[in-house]
Parts: C-alpha cells; sequence; structure tokens
C-alpha cells in the first residue's frame, strides 16, 4: 500500500505531460509506417501517369499490367523509409548529447515537417520521385525519434513506473499505425484527391511537439551527469516529481556520475570491443531482432492480402480490426509490465506468438478442404498481434536504456535502433518472395524462430523490474567479478556470465 501511495505521488502532471509530448514523436513513427499502404493502387496509378504510363486505359486487371518500372518506384517509396531509419539512428546517441534530449527533439522534427511537405507537394511535380524524397526524410526522422523518445522517457521516469511509462513509446507506434489505416480508408483520405494529404498529415503532430517541447524540463540525468549542473537537476527533478523527496534520485545519479566519470563515453566501437559490455549487448540486439523476426510486421505490412487468402469478405476492415486490438492490449501492457515484470512478459509473448504462428499455419493449409479454417486462421492473427503486445512489441525500445549506465547507453541505443530498423527493412523487402514461395506455410519459418527466442530469453534476459540503473549496472559488475558457483539464484545468471551456466 505504501508503495502504491508513493509511486501515486511520482506520477505528477508535469511528469505525465512530458511523456505525452515525448511519445508524440512515437506517434509520427507508427503513421509513416503505416500511412504508404492504403492508398497503394492510387499512387501506383498517379506514378503511371506521371511516367507516361496510363494504366487506366491498359486494361480492367490493373494489378497484373503494372509495369515494372513503376513497381520499382513502388517499392522504393516504401522501403527507402527504412534505410532512412537505420542511416539515422547510428546519430542518435550524438545529437542526444551533443543537444540535450528536449532541443534534440525539437531539432529533428524539422526532418518530419519537410518529409511531410514533400508528400503532400507530390501531386505539384515528378509525383514518384517527391514521395521517395519525402519518405526518405521521414525515416530519418522516425530512424532518430524512435531512440531519443525512449531515453528522454526512462531518464524522467520515476524507477516503479518506469517500465509502465516506457511501454507508452510502443502505444503511441500503433495508435499511429491504427491512425493512418482508419483516415486511409477510402472515403476518408484515401481517395483519388486527398492521398497527397493523408502522406502529409504526419507533419501536425511535429509542429505540435515543437511547441509543447518548450513547456517540458530537460532530463536530469543529463543535467547531472552530462553537464554537471546538479542544482538545475534537482529543479528539474522537483517539477517533475513534486513534492516527493527526490534525495534517492540524487544518490543514484551521483553513483552513476561517479561510474561514467570513470568508464567515460564510450562509441560504438568500444561497445563492441569491450568484453564487459558483451552480454548487455547481446541481449539487448537479440531482443530487437525477436521483435522484428518474431513476423509482426508480416502482419501489419500485408495483412489484407492474408486475411484475403484467408477467405475474410471485407479484408480492409479486418485489417483495422487488428490495428484495434493493437492498440488496446499495448495499453493493458501498460499495467502488466510492473506487475509481472519485463522478462515473464516477454516470455509469454514469444511463446504465445509461436503457437499461434503454428495454429495460423495448420488453418490456412487446411482452407480448401475446410473453409471453416477460415475462422481459425483469422483468430490465430488477432491471438499473434495481442501476445505481441504483452510483451515483445513494448519491452525491447525501453530495456535497452535499463540493461547499460549512461556512458555506454546512447550508443546501445544507436546500435539497438539500427538493428532494429534493419530487420524492419528485410522483413518488409522479402517477406512477400519467401510467402509466394513457402505459400501457406511461411509463418512456420517464424514459428521456428520464435521458439529459438524463447529458449534465449528463458536463459539469458534478465528481470529489470523495480530496479534503478546503478542496481542493474551493480548486478553485472558483480557477476564479472564472482562467477563462482552459488549464483544461479541471481537473475544476472540469465546473462551466461557465469562459469556455470
Amino acid at each position: 500500500m505504501d508503495r502504491k501511495i508513493q509511486e501515486q505521488k511520482q506520477l505528477t502532471g508535469t511528469l505525465i505531460f512530458s511523456v505525452f509530448t515525448a511519445v508524440l514523436g512515437s506517434l509520427q513513427y507508427g503513421y509513416g509506417i503505416g500511412v504508404i499502404n492504403a492508398p497503394q493502387k492510387i499512387i501506383e496509378r498517379h506514378y503511371g501517369k506521371v511516367l507516361g504510363l496510363d494504366m487506366m486505359e491498359r486494361g480492367a486487371n490493373q494489378t497484373a499490367l503494372v509495369p515494372s518500372t513503376v513497381t520499382m518506384y513502388w517499392s522504393l517509396s516504401v522501403s527507402i523509409f527504412s534505410l532512412g531509419g537505420m542511416v539515422s539512428s547510428f546519430f542518435v546517441g550524438w545529437i542526444a548529447d551533443k543537444l540535450g534530449r528536449i532541443k534534440a527533439m525539437m531539432a529533428v522534427n524539422s526532418l518530419s515537417i519537410i518529409g511531410a511537405v514533400l508528400m503532400g507537394l507530390a501531386p505539384l511535380g515528378q509525383a514518384h520521385a517527391l514521395v521517395i524524397a519525402g519518405r526518405l526524410v521521414t525515416g530519418l526522422y522516425c530512424g532518430l525519434a524512435s531512440g531519443l523518445v525512449p531515453i528522454y522517457v526512462g531518464e524522467i521516469s520515476p524507477t516503479p513506473l518506469r517500465g509502465a511509462l516506457g511501454t507508452l513509446h510502443q502505444l503511441a507506434i500503433v495508435t499511429g499505425i491504427l491512425i493512418s489505416q482508419v483516415v486511409g480508408l477510402d472515403f476518408i483520405l484515401g481517395g483519388e484527391d486527398l492521398w497527397p494529404v493523408l502522406l502529409g498529415l504526419s507533419g501536425v503532430p511535429a509542429v505540435l511537439q515543437i511547441i509543447l517541447l518548450f513547456f517540458c524540463p530537460e532530463s536530469p540525468r543529463y543535467l547531472f551527469i552530462k553537464l554537471g549542473k546538479e542544482e538545475a537537476a534537482k529543479k528539474n527533478l522537483l517539477r517533475l516529481r513534486g513534492d516527493y523527496d527526490t534525495q534517492k534520485d540524487i544518490a543514484e545519479m551521483r553513483k552513476e556520475k561517479e561510474e561514467a566519470a570513470s568508464e567515460k563515453k564510450v562509441s560504438i566501437i568500444q561497445l563492441f570491443k569491450s568484453p564487459n559490455y558483451r552480454q548487455p549487448l547481446l541481449v539487448s540486439l537479440v531482443l530487437h531482432i525477436s521483435q522484428q523476426f518474431s513476423g509482426i510486421n508480416a502482419i501489419f505490412y500485408y495483412s489484407t492480402n492474408i486475411f484475403d487468402n484467408a477467405g475474410v469478405s471485407q479484408p480492409v476492415y479486418a485489417t483495422i480490426g487488428v490495428g484495434v486490438v493493437n492498440t488496446i492490449f499495448t495499453v493493458i501492457s501498460v499495467f502488466l509490465v510492473e506487475k509481472a515484470g519485463r522478462r515473464s512478459l516477454f516470455l509469454v509473448g514469444l511463446g504465445g506468438m509461436c503457437i499461434c504462428a503454428v495454429v495460423m499455419t495448420i488453418g490456412l493449409a487446411l482452407l480448401a478442404q475446410l473453409p471453416w479454417m477460415s475462422y481459425v486462421s483469422m483468430v490465430a492473427i488477432f491471438l499473434f498481434v495481442v501476445f505481441f503486445e504483452v510483451g515483445p512489441g513494448p519491452i525491447p525500445w525501453f530495456i535497452v536504456a535499463e540493461l547499460f549506465s549512461q556512458g555506454p547507453r546512447p550508443a546501445a541505443m544507436a546500435i539497438s535502433g539500427c538493428c532494429n530498423w534493419t530487420c524492419n527493412f528485410i522483413i518488409g523487402m522479402c517477406f512477400q518472395y519467401i510467402a509466394d514461395l513457402c505459400g501457406p506455410y511461411v509463418f512456420i519459418i517464424f514459428a521456428a524462430l520464435l521458439f529459438g527466442f524463447t529458449v534465449f530469453t528463458y536463459f539469458k534476459v534478465p528481470e529489470t523490474k523495480g530496479k534503478s540503473f546503478e542496481e542493474i549496472s551493480a548486478e553485472f559488475r558483480k557477476k564479472r567479478r564472482s562467477p563462482g558457483k552459488g549464483l544461479k539464484s541471481t537473475e544476472m545468471e540469465y546473462l551466461g556470465t557465469s562459469t556455470d551456466a
């Protein structure tokens, strides 16, 4: 009961406002993921007209008659978003430390606005060139935002609420995807005339975020540890915590600053070379790989086609249903993550997705003989999304910041973000080809991967729930110094640094 009261005291209006403002960047990220899919046929026809290939006059079956040039430009329009994110994610740590968390988020919003303007003006020029350029610039923004938001939210959040507030990054992403699916319907903004407005709409939350960031306090951890401004850090901490006693937070930051001073800033190359960071880096990368290679983006990118193959009469609305379920269970995960812990939720999520992938495969394989299997496949898809949002969806984004102290944290976030974007790009580019090759058995591949990720999580991933940055770092050091017997009961045993492992 005392802990509950303590958490309520730490959840102040300023903290809620700051987290809400930060995750507007995540909303733009989600919108960018989902917005390009709904108006695909309309944009392809527009590309064809600009290139002198009027597909409207080439026959009724327009899909079969899309020229290879148009297909190439369309594929580039979709995939270049991920390429932009892959490139810019490497600069997350640099810009976060150079400008500070608040000013960095303000600065990168300029990229979002530029990208939105380019796409919104597409009908006035070479549409394919403007859309591709706009998607690239938007991807550059999203690569930076997907790192800056978790860093800022993780650093301003009280330890008891860090997991729940960190989950809001993923909630904003799935909300952005859902919004893009809804407004992308033909009778809203996905029609022949309004698709440029649909693509350019992502600039609106960027402008709003810039304005709201002026009223958000800079991260106390950044002020104290990076700039040595203790008084400014205390002032911002009081703004974020209210009348809560901040001595424990200050003491924790002081210890982390001493540790950061001894280890200094860690570059990406040093992070890979140092044995001190090898195990937490491995855990971070595998968690991000498991998030993307779980098959979830195959569902998001191609769910309409999957539902169509499963015999669903209105696949576009079933796809929106996936977005609704995705959002609802992300909200639920906000409350679960501090109750059940990170590791246990990740295990449940991966295991459930593995079972759903097997059921989905069986349903699709037997659909021709048993038409009612379409319902089995549809239920499996919805449950697949539910289990994803229980753990594999939100947790990788904030657990990296929990596993690393201030020195290596920006580099670790940059590497993990780039890994996530790279896997996203691979799935987006390769899934359709693999699906054409494997047919209804494509999700068996994801089931096998999910089984492997589940085993890895069980043996290698620690529980970080309720631990301060210093406590987690101390457990790494303790484990390295004392690799003898009798340590299997500690949570850090899952990191595999013991000789008993």
